[in-house]
C-alpha cells in the first residue's frame, strides 16, 4: 500500500548520489555509517534539526539554531562548536553536493561514541557525533491536495517534568507508537492529547483548527516547539485573524470548520477527517488556503532579506 502523509516527497533520483557529512568527512549515501556504540543508536541520546534550502538560502536558520542550542542546554550536551562553525559545516555539505534549491537538510548531533552500551554519559569516548543529510525533497502535491486523515492515539504527549514535548530529541518512540496506532486504525497520522486530555499536537506535526474564522492551536506546553507553527501564528496576527493558543478538546475538534497541520517540510497540510469524522467540507478550507499563502510569502520575505544582507 502506498504511504500517504505530511512527509511524502516527490521521488528524485539525484538523492542516490548525495554526499553525507559524518564528523568532518563526506561519504556517498551507501557508505555513510556511524558506530553501533553511538549514544544516539544505543539510548536515543541525541538532538536534531531539519530545515530547507530555498533559492540559495537556509530558511529560518537562526530559529533552527536557537532551538538546537536550547535542546543541547536542556540535555546537558556540549556541542563543542559555535553556531557559525555548524553553519559552515552545513554549507560545506551543500556545496559539495552542488545544491542550491529544493533541498531538505537534517542535521543530527549525538553525545558521542560509548566505550560500552550504557546510559551513562561519562562513558563517551569521542563526541559529539555530527551527521548532516541533505536531500532533494519537494513535498508531494498529492498530500497537499488530498489532505491527511488523523486518528486520536491513546498515547499522550508527555509532561514537561519528565520529557518536555518541546525538546527535539532522538527519543521519538512514543510518537512512533502513536503513529502505529493511527496507521492500524486506517488513518494517515496520529493526533495526540496532553496529560489533561486536551488536544496537543500530532506525532510529527503541529495541529491547528478553525472555528468561526478563528484559528486555534494548543497552548504550546505539550507540543513540539514548531518553527512553522510560530510563523503561522505570526502571519495570522499580521492579517488580523484571531489566533488563540488555548486548551480545547476533541469536542471542539469534531465540530471544526477546518483543520490543518504544520511542519518545516510540508508547510501547511489540510486535515480532512479525524477519528472518522469529516472536518468541514472534507477538503482544504478557505482560511487554511489563505494562511498557507501568507506563510509562503513569509518564506519568500526571509529569502529576500537574507540575500540583501
Amino acid at each position: 500500500m502506498p504511504v500517504h502523509g505530511t512527509h511524502n516527497a516527490v521521488e528524485d533520483d539525484r538523492n542516490e548520489k548525495i554526499l553525507i557529512y559524518v564528523n568532518g568527512e563526506l561519504f556517498p549515501r551507501n557508505e555513510a555509517k556511524i558506530s553501533v556504540f553511538d549514544s544516539g543508536y544505543l539510548v536515543g541520546d541525541g538532538i536534531w534539526e531539519a530545515l530547507r534550502l530555498h533559492d540559495g538560502v537556509l530558511v529560518f536558520l537562526d530559529e533552527h539554531l536557537n532551538r538546537l542550542w536550547q535542546a543541547a542546554a536542556t540535555v546537558g550536551m556540549d556541542l563543542k562548536m559555535t553556531r557559525q562553525e555548524l553553519t559552515d559545516k552545513i554549507w560545506q555539505t551543500l556545496k559539495a553536493n552542488n545544491m542550491h534549491d529544493g533541498v531538505h537538510v537534517r542535521f543530527m548531533v549525538t553525545r558521542g561514541t560509548k566505550k560500552t552500551p550504557s546510559q551513562d554519559p561519562r562513558l563517551v569516548l569521542t563526541g559529539p557525533n555530527l551527521v548532516i543529510i541533505p536531500e532533494y525533497k519537494q513535498a508531494s502535491p498529492e498530500s497537499r491536495n488530498k489532505g491527511v486523515t488523523l486518528f486520536t492515539s491513546t498515547i499522550r504527549r508527555g509532561s514537561p517534568d519528565y520529557l518536555d514535548p518541546r525538546l527535539n530529541c532522538h527519543s521519538k518512540l512514543h510518537e512512533v507508537m502513536a503513529l502505529v496506532q493511527a496507521i492500524e486504525a486506517g488513518a494517515d497520522e496520529a493526533l495526540m492529547l496532553d496529560i489533561h486530555g486536551f488536544v496537543a499536537t500530532c506525532n510529527a506535526t503541529n495541529f491547528f483548527m478553525v472555528k468561526n474564522n478563528e484559528v486555534w492551536t494548543s497552548t504550546g506546553q505539550y507540543c513540539m516547539n514548531g518553527i512553522t507553527r510560530a510563523k503561522v501564528i505570526k502571519v495570522a496576527k499580521d492579517h488580523d485573524i484571531p489566533c488563540y493558543q488555548k486548551n480545547f478538546s476533541l469536542f471542539d475538534v469534531y465540530g471544526a470548520d477546518e483543520a490543518f497541520v504544520t511542519g518545516t517540510f510540508g508547510g501547511l497540510t489540510p486535515v480532512t477527517k479525524i477519528d472518522g469524522r469529516i472536518i468541514g467540507a472534507g477538503r482544504s478550507g478557505t482560511l487554511t488556503e489563505k494562511l498557507s499563502a501568507w506563510y509562503e510569502a513569509e518564506v519568500q520575505r526571509a529569502v529576500a532579506a537574507e540575500k540583501e544582507a
